[in-house]
């Protein structure tokens, strides 16, 4: 029977008593403080389930069943916002005073108002002509950081023998750097143009758009033989959503609300690495 597994940084007995009941529960099981497993539910009363969740800020996921996470072979992550917790090129933008033309494009590409990303890129790139390429390093040393629980998910998914993919409509001075410094499999991503240590305000070469995402995505998955009940996809922003179709393991993060819509899960409240306990690991019985 299915399971509903609920997280936050504050779980009342209280909300777990009303939401088992609410879900005709077979059972509770504590997993952590911030982790409970409402045990063979009835899927009649998810709807109400998960409104009052909504309402007391828990994040919610109903699994049919908790599979292994040794049976998946793919976690595909985009980088700004998601992996990182910044949108790189808005703080680029910020080191030479042009954050907000660039940030207020940003925004609308990821909520999916502007829905052509490489036209939406090439114009924030063009803003950052002539900005020094020590912009780039100043951001990845002073303002760049992991997400919380990002560092813990990668490692116990490569520890479980998964590929981990990195796929943004970023640019590569970071995706480049992501992937040594956490030894990820794959890095995809924009290359800025660079001559005589300034930026020209152009892309090389062809953009990583959402389609390109999920081609990576699907070229990854191929090459791994994964099925999408064997694919965990994570994101935020609308250039997400094509690569995040291909997975049964379809993430919210922090997401705007179209994207929130369409994934079969999110995490609006709990860090990345709640994404393990929607699995059977090899540490938990």
């Amino acid at each position: 029977m299915p399971h509903l597994i609920l997280q936050a940084p504050n779980l009342l007995p209280s909300d777990i008593e009303r939401l088992a009941a609410l879900m005709s529960a077979g059972g509770v099981q504590e997993v952590g403080p911030t982790n409970i497993r409402i045990l063979d539910v009835d899927p009649d009363g998810l709807d109400q389930a998960l409104a009052l969740c909504r309402a007391r800020r828990i994040d919610a996921a109903y699994v049919d069943q908790l599979v292994p996470l040794r049976s998946c072979k793919l976690l595909a992550m985009d980088m700004d916002s998601t992996l990182v917790n910044i949108e790189c090129i808005d703080e680029i933008a910020d080191m030479v005073g042009r954050k907000t033309e660039v940030a207020a494009i940003t925004e609308a590409a990821m909520r999916g108002e502007i829905t052509n990303f490489s036209e939406s890129l090439r114009a924030r790139v063009a803003l950052l002509r002539g900005a020094p390429a020590s912009a780039l390093e100043r951001v990845f040393t002073e303002r760049l950081a992991l997400n919380p629980g990002a560092q813990r998910l990668i490692e116990v998914v490569q520890a479980s023998g998964l590929q981990t993919l990195l796929v943004s409509g970023g640019f590569t001075f970071f995706t480049d750097r992501l992937q040594r410094g956490l030894g990820l499999t794959e890095a995809h991503s924009n290359t800025l143009e660079i001559v005589d240590g300034q930026l020209t305000g152009r892309v090389l070469g062809a953009i990583v758009d959402g389609q390109a995402k999920a081609d990576y995505v699907a070229a990854a998955a191929a090459r791994l033989g994964a099925s999408p009940e064997q694919i965990i996809v994570v994101g935020d922003g609308a250039n997400d959503l094509q690569m995040m179709a291909l997975a049964a393991y379809s993430v919210a993060y922090r997401a705007k609300p179209a994207v929130r819509a369409q994934a079969r899960f999110s995490l609006d409240y709990s860090p990345l690495d709640a994404i393990l306990n929607w699995f059977r690991l090899a540490s938990v019985r």
